[in-house]
């Protein structure tokens, strides 16, 4: 159970650490092409949101990692199925309805909650 953690949540974690520094240092116009939604949604909600994926990234790595509070990787992957979620209704509700990476992501997400309950 421990490798099948280090590897989801590693992968996860890789993710978002790319694209959440990607949302904190981009400006709209180079977001655009890879985020038609960047155009709905305030800037600094933009950065925000790059900001926690980068935190959630390091929270499921570091905690395991160290042993202090391996807790906040559980508490990491359920925000990333909750980003998730929020993500799939923004897209839906937007004209580019592209769901099939969010879903990806949602599952990797459920997974790894359920990987770090075996971890604590």
């Amino acid at each position: 159970m421990t490798v099948a953690y280090w590897t989801v949540a590693g992968l996860l974690a890789a993710f978002y650490l790319y694209a959440g520094a990607l949302k904190v240092i981009r400006s709209p116009d180079q977001l655009r092409p890879m985020m038609a939604w960047v155009d709905r949604v305030p800037l600094p909600a933009v950065r925000a949101l790059g900001t926690v994926e980068v935190l959630g990234a390091v929270g499921l790595i570091l905690p395991p990692a160290t042993g202090i509070a391996p807790w906040s990787a559980l508490a990491a992957a359920v925000g990333f199925v909750l980003l998730q979620i929020g993500a799939v209704a923004v897209h839906l509700t937007g004209e580019d309805r592209q769901v099939g990476l969010n879903v990806g992501l949602l599952t990797a997400a459920a997974a790894t909650v359920w990987l770090a309950t075996g971890q604590l």
